[in-house]
Order: C-alpha cells, then sequence, then structure tokens
C-alpha cells in the first residue's frame, strides 16, 4: 500500500501489481478455455499502460469511432467493434479500424453491409443478438429489459443468414457471475441453435467479472469448452471491462471544509462524485473508503459528533453531489486523504466537466514503487472542451 500523502490529490492510482494480477488470472482463462478475452473501452481506456496489457491479450473492443481509433493507434491493433447504429459519417472510419464490425439491427447490416464489400480492409460482420434474458437486476444497466434498443431477437432472423453475417454478438450481463453465464448460455442455446452451427464467432459481451475474489473460474473454463466441443466451429470471445481493472487503484482525494447542518457534519472533498464517480449516484452503490465503515445513509442524522460519522460531499453546486454515511476512526480535519477504494474501472472514462470541476490526474504505481503521473489536467482542458 502506498504512501497517499505523497499522491497529488486529486489522483486516481493504478497500481501495476493488481493490475498485472488481474492479466495474468485472465490470460490464464483464456489459455485453458480456448477462447479470446479482449479488453472493453468503455470501462477501461488510459491508453498509456496498453503496453502493459499487450503482454497479456491482443485485442480490443470499441462502441464508438474514437475507440476503435484509439485501438488502432495506441493498442496497435484493429478492433471489435460494435455500435447501436453506425451513419454514413462514421462507417468508413470504423471499417478502417476494426478488425470485426457488429451491426445492432438487420436494418442496420443491411444498408451498410455494403461498405464492407467495397472496404479495402479483412473485416468480419455480425449481428446482435438478445437472447431476451438478462439476471441484471437494475434497468439502466439491463441490456435485455422490455423495448431494449439492443440486439435482434431470434423471430426477427431469417432462416438463412444473408451473406456476410459470420458471427453472433451478445450482450447481456454486469459485474455477473459464472453461473449467471450458464443460464444466459442456455436461453441462447434455446432461441439461437439453429443458426450457431454457420457462423464462424461468438462474442458473449462484457459483464463477466472473474477477476473477483468469489468467482468461479474453474465452472467458467468448463463452460467456454462446453460451448466450444458443441460447436466446433465457433470462436468464443469475451470482452469484459471491469474485470480487467477490478480493485486495481483508487481515487485519492482530500477534505477542503467542513460543514454541519442539522446535526449533519458533511465532510467536502476536492473530488465530486456526479463529476468523478457518476456511477455512485446512478446505480447507486456506496464505495468503500479507506479507514471507514460504510453505515445506512440515515445513520448519519442522528449521529452525535463523537460519533465521528460523516456524508462526504461533492464540491459542485449540484445540490445531490453526496453519499454517506460513514464512521472514521477519528475526527476528520481540512487537508486529510479521503481515499475511494476500486476507482479505476468506468470511473475515468466516465469522468465529465460539469462546473469546470478540475479533474483528477492520472497516475500509475510501478513495481519498482515509482508513481508515475501520466496527466495532470488544468484550464486548458477545460477550455478546449468548451470551444
Amino acid at each position: 500500500m502506498f504512501d497517499c500523502s505523497e499522491v497529488p490529490s486529486p489522483c486516481y492510482v493504478m497500481e501495476e501489481k493488481l493490475l498485472r494480477r488481474n492479466l495474468s488470472l485472465i490470460k490464464s482463462v483464456a489459455d485453458s478455455a480456448g477462447v479470446e478475452i479482449i479488453l472493453a473501452f468503455k470501462a477501461f481506456a488510459m491508453w498509456k499502460s496498453f503496453p502493459i496489457f499487450r503482454e497479456y491479450i491482443k485485442y480490443t473492443t470499441a462502441s464508438s469511432e474514437y475507440e476503435a481509433r484509439l485501438a488502432y493507434e495506441e493498442f496497435g491493433s484493429r478492433a471489435h467493434s460494435y455500435s447501436p447504429a453506425y451513419t454514413e459519417d462514421n462507417i468508413e472510419s470504423f471499417l478502417k479500424y476494426s478488425s470485426h464490425v457488429t451491426f445492432n439491427s438487420m436494418s442496420q447490416f443491411n444498408r451498410f453491409y455494403s461498405y464492407v464489400e467495397k472496404s479495402d480492409y479483412d473485416i468480419s460482420c455480425g449481428v446482435r443478438i438478445n437472447p431476451e434474458y438478462s439476471e441484471v437486476e437494475v434497468e439502466l444497466y439491463n441490456p435485455c429489459a422490455p423495448g431494449t434498443r439492443f440486439g435482434v431477437t431470434a423471430d426477427m432472423l431469417p432462416d438463412d443468414l444473408p451473406k456476410g453475417i459470420e458471427g453472433f454478438h451478445c450482450h447481456c450481463h454486469c459485474e455477473s457471475s459464472s453461473y449467471e453465464l450458464e443460464r444466459t448460455l442456455a436461453h441462447i442455446e434455446e432461441k439461437f441453435s439453429k443458426w450457431l452451427p454457420c457462423i464462424k464467432w461468438l462474442n458473449l459481451g462484457g459483464g463477466h467479472l472473474m477477476t473477483r475474489n468469489d468467482y468461479d473460474v474453474n465452472h467458467l473454463i468448463k463452460l467456454l469448452k462446453g460451448i466450444k466441443e458443441r460447436y466446433p466451429n465457433l470462436h468464443i470471445i469475451l470482452e469484459p471491462g471491469s474485470a480487467f481493472t477490478w480493485q486495481t487503484g483508487p481515487l485519492v482525494s482530500s477534505v477542503v471544509d467542513i460543514v454541519e447542518n442539522k446535526g449533519i457534519r458533511t465532510a467536502i472533498l476536492d473530488v465530486s462524485f456526479t463529476c468523478h464517480m457518476p456511477d455512485c449516484l446512478e446505480m447507486p452503490y456506496q464505495p468503500v473508503v479507506r479507514g471507514a465503515e460504510a453505515l445506512p445513509d440515515e445513520v448519519v442524522k442522528n449521529a452525535s459528533f463523537e460519533d465521528n460519522i460523516y456524508r462526504l460531499g461533492g464540491n459542485s453546486c449540484l445540490s445531490g453531489d453526496y453519499m454517506g454515511s460513514w464512521r472514521f476512526e477519528h475526527e476528520l480535519y481540512v487537508g486529510e486523504r479521503i481515499v475511494f477504494e476500486d476507482m479505476i474501472h468506468y470511473t475515468m472514462v466516465k469522468t465529465n466537466m460539469f462546473n469546470g470541476i478540475h479533474h483528477p490526474s492520472i497516475a500509475i504505481l510501478h513495481l519498482n514503487g515509482e508513481l508515475e503521473v501520466f496527466k495532470k489536467f488544468g484550464y486548458e482542458d477545460y477550455r478546449d472542451r468548451m470551444s
């Protein structure tokens, strides 16, 4: 554990040792099961760390033109791309930077496959399928919720797939277990089995949190081997995001003021939940704070000052930019570091500059103990985004 007092505040700090631990496990799963596991940029895209990733994996997945270009230029390989809707303005860029292109609907495939046929690039095309099954409880993250805009259901596919469709892409997990995948595979095979022998690849999407301590990795490997045995024609692809950078580093912040209202004490920080940790408010979930005990929200309303119970408030003008409550071991003071654990995945990629709030710096703690700050943000970054 590094000395937080020597880290600029605020700052995201990835720990290389923890990253390599995750990468080693992911590579062992891919090798043991004979599948391809690739990095989803929607969860993590800190490109200065890509040289480490390239020691373990070869490819990435993109959901936008810019992510596909990042894969090509900074990861050194063309992306597995999926977009809810391609346009005439961006399809050529997608084709330039992608090895695989997945279409969200048959109308998108029919509209843009001619671009693929005329392209000078070797591209394998697929469609996203909707198995009409997901165990994701929060609807915000459930791509198979009724009325979803994602994917083609089995009743919408023709008996004979059109020329050019070589793969299926299915994504319906979120920080899920291998047992949820097992039940999902049952639905995929029930609804799409007649087409599976006719395609070359099956992309099972993301949300496979195989680096979580309680994840049954052996069960996952067994499942993947099983589907390969049933359909030896299929190249199986998984594209998790969180699993790669799960518990690989914190967001370090500082207390800048402490205020009290109606008996509730709030420690105001130099970070913002809405700007820097939006999933905490959207999901919502209460993150782990180093050295503090998370308590039910209502506890803060009845706490005495001797209990050292605080809300944590963000430094924006949004009224709801706060969370809590937490019990600390001592009374907080201005300048004290507050460390939010596990803030590398789905945080940096979702930051915004609402209110012109200062972005946290981005750093990596190398194996030799050296802290390398990749990026510090300033006024010019805000100005350029607003121009």
